[in-house]
């Protein structure tokens, strides 16, 4: 008899999650909004929330809704199913995110403690990256403890140590908010909501579904429906906390402004933790960077090397764990910012598409009868995603006054009206097949 999943187990596994989550980025992005945003700093942050909570809380509840990743790119077709993950995993994984967790570890969290002359070398950062990614391939090899690692040690940590700093700004009075810049005075809802848009973190729930439903299972849950209940709940109690994170570091953002402007969000982190901690604050701000680091990246370790793992049998998962490893180390020490000009236009490719598959699975049991309007709103997202990336990577933005008569394209989401036309065509097609069928 299996004994029955208790609420503390589902509190670690929602403190599994949400490490999983909370990277450098969802440092970064929100502080920086906090400061930018001044005395629309709440509107701006409801509209942040929405995006950067709601979309991979959503993506999770797509994934329990329809049992596996593969099964939701199915819906699409069999070839979509292999490519599409396929090129997700690369890209939140070796690609772009892990290798770029190890080397924001390194500049927040070691950088600032070597001495000048070394710590800009690439001695210094291979040592590092070595040692991270070693670290990160031990502990990834036992997917099963997840739970006691980040549930029980790492993410009450790193909740403890912003809690600190919180308290710490209310003792000691940063200063006020001060006028909007930028769209933040303007639409700050809507420019709130695009820069959580551009966390993509639900690409990342996507990818971590799979981690979750097995660590559940791990924990004796076979029930397919008990699972989809349990995993829809850690993604609300992950998105719980994240919503709470991100109102502490708004806020901090946006009295920060006293202490000067800064081109991004680790800056101005750094200027709160100065003035608030003195020379520990960077010890401390050191400490929540790499821990958020680490977490991220043996979960996307883990989730990638499950995915490659099922995707290519002949390869054990421990292989690809070391694979994964190795090459992110390499990736790391070859210079960010040339990896970046290359995965960052494809994840901006790949993104609305990912949105669009997590809505459908949220209402497919409105739409299961009507199979083409998955088919119909890919392809018609896919093209329009790809014409503006190819837009704005090799065209320098020639094409730019055609795709401005799409509507909301100078919002940045331009895909949605590709995406209604998708549903509408795909729901018609659906309607003529069903009435051309002899009775």
């Amino acid at each position: 008899m299996k004994k029955e999943f208790t609420g503390k187990q589902l509190v670690f596994i929602s403190l599994m999650l949400f490490s999983m989550f909370f990277g450098a980025g969802n440092l970064i992005f929100p502080v920086f909004l906090g400061q930018a945003a001044g005395d629309n700093m709440w509107p701006s942050l409801a509209g942040f929330i929405v995006s950067a909570v709601g979309l991979p809380i959503l993506g999770v509840v797509a994934i329990a809704k329809a049992g596996s990743f593969h099964t939701l790119n199915s819906r699409v077709h069999p070839l979509f199913a292999l490519i599409f993950p396929f090129i997700i995993y690369i890209s939140i994984g070796p690609g772009l995110a892990i290798p770029r967790a190890g080397s924001l570890a390194y500049e927040m969290g070691a950088a600032p403690f070597l001495p000048e002359g070394f710590a800009g070398s690439p001695a210094a950062l291979f040592i590092y990256t070595l040692l991270f990614f070693g670290l990160v391939y031990w502990l990834s090899m036992s997917p099963s403890k997840l739970v006691d690692l980040f549930g029980k040690l790492l993410t009450p940590i790193v909740l403890a140590l912003i809690v600190i700093i919180l308290a710490k700004s209310l003792i000691t009075p940063i200063g006020s908010f001060e006028l909007p810049t930028g769209n933040y005075g303007n639409s700050p809802v809507f420019q709130g909501f695009l820069d959580g848009y551009l966390t993509m973190d639900a690409l990342a729930a996507l990818a971590f579904g799979i981690v979750i439903a097995n660590t559940i299972r791990a924990q004796g849950v076979e029930n397919d429906k008990k699972l989809s209940r349990y995993m829809i709940s850690a993604g609300i109690g992950a998105g719980i906390l994240l919503t709470g994170i991100y109102i502490i570091l708004g806020y901090l953002g946006a009295t920060s402004a006293s202490l000067g402007q800064s081109e991004n969000g680790a800056q101005i982190l750094t200027n709160i933790m100065g003035y608030l901690f003195g020379q520990s604050g960077t010890l401390i701000l050191g400490i929540v960077f790499t821990l958020a680091c680490f977490c991220v990246s043996i979960g996307l370790v883990i989730s990638c090397s499950q995915f490659f793992a099922s995707a290519v049998p002949k390869v054990p998962y421990k292989a690809w764990v070391l694979i994964l490893c190795l090459t992110s180390t390499a990736v790391a020490n070859l210079g960010l910012t040339q990896i970046l000009n290359v995965s960052v236009p494809i994840l901006g490719m790949i993104y609305p598409i990912a949105i669009v598959l997590i809505f459908l699975a949220l209402i497919h049991q409105y739409i299961e009868n009507s199979s083409y309007i998955y088919v119909t709103t890919v392809a018609l997202v896919g093209l329009f995603s790809i014409l503006d990336t190819i837009n704005k990577t090799f065209l320098a933005e020639g094409w730019s006054p055609l795709l401005s008569a799409m509507p909301l394209y100078q919002e940045g989401i331009g895909w949605l009206i590709p995406a209604v036309i998708g549903i509408a065509l795909g729901f018609i097609l659906g309607k003529r097949k069903t009435s051309s069928v002899p009775a």
